[in-house]
């Protein structure tokens, strides 16, 4: 192997990205990822073998693998276009939208790249020389590390986990109540990667397809006992309602505010004559300021009075996306939560004077026309049946924004979205696949408004009590649990991923102790 040309992995490098990627977007093919990255993996230890790949290109080729992944999972981008809400042309419009496509994978792949790079480096060192068996397990703690360093930074965007490609089968997730999401992507990668090196080394192939299983059943079989194992529900139960009035944002920026509160209106009410004791509404459901006194504030208001019923309301509120609570009695209540990650070019322009100069239609991508504020903190909405947690959005796809919201006392979660922008894509699918990790992570019930979809009901382990389809108008209303009880992993968080992190950083330590003990031993 060692004279393998590096040229000649590149092939196996994309395939297997492109194929795993497909099992995100079509989640039915789920079981596939176990496989899927095994083109892949032996491409890359190939490389790794290979004399004539160096450090550098080891990044390159890591960067271009990381690229193809993110561009076909990010496919749905072309459902922004024309953008013709905020005013757009379509020359610039289209622009935007290939910036987008062919940007978004860029900012993944340029950190993607240090997986291979790191892993190169590793390969090479004597620890892994000694003990081979550990490539797999190192390879899957860097993937590990990848994932999560997409949660920092306006560039991070973790929207391709690799456990999402696992959604259809909840038993495989369960485990992500323990050591969250990164440990069903450590196994993903573990699997594929010790398959690999049973196809590359035949002497180990019998360890290696034993070890591969014992990762995968022993998951699936504590999965399966958790999911036939009933949830404690001590708390009194609550009647709850999520409204869906498929008011698009190309639709709620052009229209008056009567259609909003017709169809928004009528909903509530047909909802709270179903039972609905709680009623949640989609992320700016109102496109309006409601920190003082106008149309959209008494609506709202006076709906309350009618209903008899608390309403959640998404609107903005003095600079924020914000949700609120509006009291049965009509009252507005003071408090009130603000989105906390907002989304770069949607709700805030990064670097806006550099984006201004050198792109100029990206600058005025937002329909809001200035920037919105974020907020600080997870803001809990004290109720009748307990401490409610809120997500806006983007906050669903960053745990630890759900870990504060537990940590703080959340006994249900509310997570209110506009997922309009991309009609009925793998992109609505794949948002509210991250909705259900973070169901089975905290351990709560998630009830999710969006404004044209998919608005939904999610158990602690997952499962979807109720949905409302893409496209389509209505409402669901159904029992939940507050619950008290804390998953492990609210309590240790991300303790997972530093053990990667230590992982990887052992040989690399055990190299510079060997040096160092040499070095004093010299006469």
């Amino acid at each position: 192997m060692k004279g393998t040309d590096c040229r000649e992995q590149l092939p196996w490098l994309i395939v297997g990205a492109m194929l795993t990627a497909l099992t995100l977007v079509l989640p039915a093919l789920g079981f596939l990822e176990w496989i899927s990255l095994i083109p892949t993996l032996i491409g890359l230890y190939r490389l790794c073998e290979s004399e004539t790949c160096t450090p550098k290109r080891a990044y390159f080729y890591g960067f271009l693998t990381v690229y193809a992944f993110y561009f076909v999972i990010y496919h749905w981008i072309v459902n922004l276009y024309p953008l013709d809400f905020i005013g757009m042309d379509r020359f610039s419009a289209a622009a935007v939208v290939v910036v987008a496509w062919l940007g978004l994978p860029l900012l993944q792949a340029i950190p993607g790249g240090l997986v291979f790079l790191l892993f190169h480096a590793l390969h090479r060192t004597p620890t892994v020389r000694r003990y081979p068996l550990l490539r797999p397990f190192l390879l899957a703690a860097l993937w590990v590390i990848f994932e999560w360093s997409a949660t920092f930074g306006w560039t991070g965007v973790p929207w391709g986990r690799l456990c999402l490609g696992q959604i259809e089968y909840l038993p495989i997730l369960q485990s992500t109540s323990v050591l969250g999401s990164y440990f069903v992507s450590f196994l993903l990668v573990a699997v594929n990667a010790l398959l690999a090196y049973a196809w590359l080394y035949r002497k180990r192939a019998t360890l290696c397809g034993a070890l591969a299983a014992a990762l995968l059943v022993g998951n699936l079989s504590f999965g399966a006992i958790v999911m036939a194992v009933p949830k404690k529900t001590p708390k009194a139960p609550v009647r709850a309602a999520v409204i869906q009035g498929n008011i698009s944002s190309q639709e709620k920026w052009s229209t008056n505010v009567s259609y909003i509160k017709s169809v928004y209106g009528d909903l509530t009410r047909k909802a709270v004559q179903d039972g609905a004791e709680l009623v949640i509404w989609p992320e700016s459901t109102l496109p309006y300021d409601v920190s003082y006194e106008n149309e959209s504030r008494v609506f709202v208001r006076e709906l309350a009075k009618e209903c008899g019923v608390p309403l959640i309301v998404g609107a903005f509120y003095d600079g924020y996306n914000a949700l609120l609570v509006v009291e049965p009695d009509g009252t507005v209540r003071e408090d009130f939560y603000a989105k906390r990650h907002l989304v770069p070019f949607g709700e805030y322009v990064p670097m806006r004077g550099l984006i201004t100069f050198l792109f100029p239609p990206l600058a005025e991508l937002s329909a809001l026309g200035e920037d919105l504020l974020a907020g600080e903190g997870p803001a809990l909405f004290e109720t009748a049946w307990g401490s409610i947690g809120s997500l806006i959005c983007f906050d669903s796809i960053y745990e630890q924004l759900t870990l504060s919201s537990l940590r703080e006392g959340a006994e249900l979660l509310i997570v209110s979205s506009n997922d309009s922008w991309f009609y009925d894509s793998a992109a609505v699918y794949q948002h509210l696949s991250q909705a259900q990790l973070r169901a089975i992570e905290s351990g709560r019930y998630i009830l999710r408004a969006a404004n044209t979809g998919i608005s939904a009901v999610i158990t602690p382990k997952g499962e979807l009590l109720a949905e409302i389809d893409p496209l389509t108008s209505g409402y669901r209303v159904i029992t939940v649990y507050p619950r008290e009880q804390t998953t492990p992993y609210t309590v240790i968080g991300n303790l997972f991923v530093y053990l990667c992190i230590l992982l990887v950083l052992l040989p690399f330590a055990a190299e510079a102790a060997r040096r160092v003990r040499d070095r004093s031993q010299m006469p």
